[in-house]
């Protein structure tokens, strides 16, 4: 009997993660999203969801504070068991996270922490947290950024942070090659339209000019990518950083 698959999307209920929820319930998937505070936007994703025909939950979840995870476990296992019927996922998503733009002159120490506890120590401690309720042969997807290979002015700590989460990738698809975990990382460029990404039509014009498919990224540029990797079409997939841009920098 096929059991049925369930993914974890951390911050899920807006932008790139609500449009890979929506990939994978598409998919057959059902889904766990996170969000941040926005009760009334996840309950809409999740509405959207349950409209696929697909089971979905959403839970509250800060991923920048530690010491809120083993509590969101209990949540999550509460909540797989009521709705789900089960107490294990098959996908992990690491989406959540935000932006920040400001030169390295400027960027304070504060800054950095929050870069740093969003997207790197919280990626690397929830990741750590979730792997005993993750079955064997799921899948990680980790989300990382087109800046952690280009460099652009303004967003040296974001970037640092994104380029720590590609090496902890590797690392992740070794150490858990033994349990058939695929772990990979899609690195999008700029995207528009309902996420953390200051938008202008500056910023918008700056991105069309060095994307050579002449246009702007946008939330469902990404999410079929990541439902690729969580598909069997994607199983000998591995260890890699997909890069989703249109072509920026080429």
């Amino acid at each position: 009997m096929t059991t049925q698959k369930i993914a974890i999307v951390t911050g899920g209920s807006r932008g790139i993660g609500k449009d890979i929820a929506l990939n994978l319930a598409k998919k057959g998937t059902d889904i766990l999203l996170t969000y941040r505070s926005n009760k009334t936007e996840a309950d809409a994703t999740v509405a959207a969801i349950q409209s696929l025909g697909r089971k979905a939950v959403a839970l509250p979840l800060n991923t920048a504070d530690t010491s809120g995870f083993d509590s969101f476990f209990e949540q999550a296992n509460a909540a797989l068991s009521a709705s789900f019927g089960t107490d294990r996922f098959d996908f992990l998503i690491n989406n959540a996270g935000t932006s920040l733009t400001a030169a390295v002159t400027e960027t304070t120490e504060e800054q950095f922490d929050e870069m740093m506890n969003i997207h790197l120590k919280g990626v690397y401690f929830l990741t750590q947290k979730a792997l005993p309720h993750l079955r064997d042969g799921g899948r990680i997807v980790n989300l990382s950024s087109a800046t952690s290979r280009q460099s652009f002015t303004g967003v040296s700590a974001y970037a640092i942070m994104k380029g720590a989460v590609d090496v902890y990738t590797r690392y992740l698809a070794l150490e858990l090659g033994s349990r058939g975990i695929n772990v990979n990382v899609v690195a999008p460029g700029a995207i528009f339209g309902g996420g953390a990404m200051q938008d202008s039509p500056e910023i918008r014009a700056f991105v069309q000019s060095i994307t050579a498919l002449t246009r702007v990224g946008l939330p469902d540029d990404i999410g079929g990518v990541v439902a690729f990797l969580c598909s069997e079409d994607a199983k000998w997939v591995n260890g890699q950083r997909i890069e989703v841009t249109g072509g920026v920098g080429l």
